[in-house]
């Protein structure tokens, strides 16, 4: 790997830092949402990318994260302090009962069980009065630590950006790590790993907490960008669209799947934007459907399969 690829990453982020004061308020919330979609697909790929266990209960997490930073809050508000790890540390409880049980179960099994704890889940908070029900809750006050107050737009854009910077640095880190060889030979090869003596459960449940926690991140962050959460950030086809995201990116790369999250919410923006593509806007659904089997298609390795084409050495 180049020196220049190795380095484009942080040459993106400190991009956005210079960029930030000059953006308008639109462009700067859309970067914002992108970045936080970066930070639930960087979790996802921890799973799918890193270990080979495609997860469709994902959003789950994600969801938990965003209702304990609304709930912990209350209507004085509270601190980033404790509210950031309540939103991770309830993501990751949760992730721990599901990855415990789940894990004993494999290939489409697997799948199924992950999707059935999520909607267990969703029901928790669509049907009973803890989430508000079917139309979510509130947040009074937006989460602050002293001068970081997540009601001012700018702290919002460089608290997100430095937990985007974070992730992708954790699981950099991670993916060169003992650990990360080693979840990297589960996926290739889970049996072999066991039989040379790998403690493959509990590699395979510790991955699975980690990326619990990662997208709790994402959801406390959305929780505080949006001031609501509703039982939809639950919903199936929330883990069905992250996991559209880094198939789209390229798996198995980390800036894949932030490739993956940004060109997915681009094209869910263009498509139902009606000064873009006219009446064709009112059924987005569709044309996003057609669009994302076209890229698979003429991109089987994702779209930073592009730049494998172009230079082997390219993609990391």
């Amino acid at each position: 790997m180049s020196q220049f690829n190795r380095f484009l990453p942080l040459a993106c982020a400190i991009a956005l830092a210079l960029l930030g004061p000059l953006l308008s308020p639109y462009v700067s919330d859309f970067i914002v949402k992108v970045m936080i979609l970066s930070i639930f697909a960087l979790s996802l790929e921890l799973l799918v990318g890193m270990t080979g266990l495609v997860s469709l209960g994902h959003a789950a997490f994600y969801g938990i994260g965003a209702y304990a930073t609304v709930l912990g809050s209350g209507a004085e508000g509270g601190s980033i302090a404790w509210l950031l790890p309540l939103a991770m540390g309830s993501a990751a409880a949760y992730a721990l009962v599901v990855g415990a049980l789940s894990l004993r179960t494999r290939g489409v099994y697997f799948i199924m069980v992950t999707l059935a704890f999520a909607q267990m889940a969703f029901f928790v908070f669509h049907d009973t009065k803890l989430g508000g029900g079917s139309d979510g809750i509130y947040m009074y006050v937006r989460p602050a630590l002293g001068a970081l107050d997540m009601e001012n737009r700018s702290v919002q854009f460089y608290f997100v950006l430095a937990a985007l910077v974070f992730t992708f640095g954790l699981l950099a880190l991670i993916r060169r790590s003992r650990f990360g060889a080693a979840l990297a030979g589960i996926r290739v090869n889970e049996q072999r790993m066991r039989a040379a003596g790998f403690p493959v459960y509990g590699y395979k449940l510790a991955a699975f907490v980690i990326a619990g926690a990662l997208a709790g991140l994402a959801g406390f962050l959305l929780a505080a960008r949006d001031g609501v959460v509703n039982p939809e950030l639950l919903a199936w086809h929330n883990s069905g669209e992250v996991l559209l995201m880094i198939i789209l990116g390229g798996l198995g790369h980390l800036r894949g799947a932030v490739i993956g999250a940004v060109a997915f919410t681009l094209l869910k923006e263009l498509l139902s934007t009606h000064a873009v593509v006219g009446p064709l806007a009112d059924h987005w659904q569709l044309t996003l459907g057609l669009s994302i089997i076209a890229f698979v298609a003429l991109l089987p390795k994702g779209i930073i399969g592009i730049a494998a084409r172009l230079s082997p050495r390219a993609a990391t």
